[in-house]
């Protein structure tokens, strides 16, 4: 028999503490506009994007021209601090070599604006947006592309003093699993696990030089890198096949990742699954001392860990043949996911799931942090840097009455607030997203914003949610 799956406990109301960040998240590439105009280079999405004829993400929010509405929305509706990645192409059109000036210049605007309006910025400097001029030359799993990071970091570091909060990448394993497992990205492969944990290697390890190049500037802010996370639970904990599952899905996903980052090396149990996977995937892993030596010396200067938590999964034991089909149009039940030499993931009726069939679990989120405290207690501090409901949002009359996101982020802030309230060092949440904007496989169809943004005339329209998240943080508790 399944193991009973309890949906949300009730934790409300709490008191949420006045130093406790109410954010909102963007990505420079899904909400700015201006792809290649202004200096800007190519990434590998503008060809790909065009090629498909469905969907571009130009103007997408035209954040570019908007910024300051959207800071002024910021300030109004109690979001104290805010996501912004830097578009790398923005600066180094090709990734290194001659730097856009008008570029440069546009992000210390921005970071003026984020101050003129009292919302603080946090700043990624990879969120899925290698410059095409290296991603053409394959992304990370090319060396040269680790050494390019590291020169772009400095740059950042050094000219964007007034930003005092980093993070490395966004997501590194979403982008290694779209690009190397599920082939929904530009150039994409597919069940290539062996490069996917290639890929998460070299990509830590470019985290590690930026964080390490970090500390030998001096820079008087705080670094760190945000992963995508997703607790993995057997099926049934009494069957041993289960558990192997959940566990082999959870070092893909999880284990590997915070591994490096916070003990500076693989665990065995990690090496083991790693290894397998490749081999049973046709490839193998390189793990070359000195990128060992460099995680290891950066593992201590990690000031904090961004958690991107969407859904959570069930895995049950499976031994056929490789079986993915990703929901990238809302078509509710049509995800599949089932990896030879890991699991398949199931669902179950008692667990809502979002028309993109990501399950609705906040206690997910409670376990993941719960477990960083208890397993790598030298972890710093804890943001939750993403967590939204993506819908199909309709505007009636000039408004959008979105229940069923204020109650997702709800439950999820609550969980956070008891995580928080039992130890755990959790410093701030912010929503994804501050306003719908551009969705790396569903266009515009998919809208995760507090702001409605009609893309026609880019008029930004506040939500519920936004009124209701405004509520939250003004009053510093969270309603029944």
């Amino acid at each position: 028999m399944a193991a009973e799956h309890p949906l949300s406990a009730k934790a409300l109301p709490l008191d949420i503490p006045r130093d406790f960040i109410f954010g909102a998240a963007t990505a420079a590439y899904q909400c700015e506009g201006e792809t290649l105009t202004h200096g800007k280079g190519k990434v590998a999405w503008d060809d790909y994007l065009a090629e498909k004829g469905l969907f571009s993400a130009d103007p997408a929010s035209d954040f570019y021209h908007r910024y300051p509405e959207d800071l002024k929305l910021c300030r109004k509706y109690g979001i104290d601090g805010i996501r912004i990645s830097i578009a790398w192409s923005r600066i180094f059109p090709k990734g290194t070599g001659k730097v856009n000036l008008e570029g440069v210049i546009f992000y210390h605007h921005l970071f003026a604006e984020c101050k003129a309006q009292g919302v603080e910025p946090y700043v990624t400097l990879h969120h899925f947006d290698t410059p095409d001029a290296l991603y053409s030359e394959g992304d990370f799993l090319n060396r040269t592309t680790i050494d390019a990071f590291e020169r772009y970091a400095r740059f950042c570091f050094e000219e964007y003093p007034e930003v005092t909060n980093w993070f490395t990448f966004n997501e590194i394993w979403a982008a290694v699993s779209n690009m190397y497992i599920e082939g929904t990205w530009p150039r994409g492969q597919r069940y290539r696990l062996d490069l996917a944990f290639q890929a998460m290697h070299n990509m830590m390890v470019a985290h590690a030089r930026a964080v390490l190049a970090f500390d030998e500037l001096g820079h008087r802010g705080k670094i760190g890198v945000v992963h995508a996370l997703s607790t993995k639970y057997p099926d049934d904990p009494a069957n041993p096949g289960d558990v192997a599952a959940a566990a082999a899905e959870d070092v893909l996903n999880n284990q590997f990742l915070l591994d490096a980052t916070f003990d500076g090396s693989y665990s065995d149990d990690s090496l083991a699954c790693a290894h397998h996977l490749a081999g049973i995937a046709g490839g193998s892993l390189v793990l070359p001392e000195e990128d060992l030596g460099q995680i290891k010396a950066a593992a201590p200067l990690n000031d904090c860990l961004g958690i991107n938590y969407y859904q959570s999964n069930f895995l049950k034991a499976y031994d056929g043949p490789n079986d993915l089909h990703h929901n990238a149009t809302g078509e509710k039940g049509t995800e599949r996911y089932a990896l030879a030499g890991v699991g398949e993931r199931v669902s179950h009726p008692e667990i809502p799931r979002t028309d993109w069939d990501w399950l609705i679990y906040p206690q997910g989120l409670y376990d993941l942090i719960m477990r960083i405290k208890d397993q790598w207690p030298h972890y710093g501090a804890i943001l939750v840097t993403e967590n939204g409901m993506g819908a199909k949002d309709e505007l009636v009359d000039g408004e959008v009455h979105d229940a069923e996101r204020i109650d997702y982020i709800r439950q999820h802030l609550s969980w956070t607030l008891k995580a928080r309230s039992e130890g755990a060092n959790v410093r701030g949440y912010f929503v994804w997203s501050l306003m719908d904007m551009f969705s790396w496989t569903n266009g515009y169809n998919k809208r995760y914003g507090l702001f409605y943004v009609d893309f026609d005339t880019q008029e930004r329209i506040p939500k519920d949610s936004a009124a209701w998240y405004a509520k939250a943080s003004k009053e510093r508790r969270l309603d029944g």
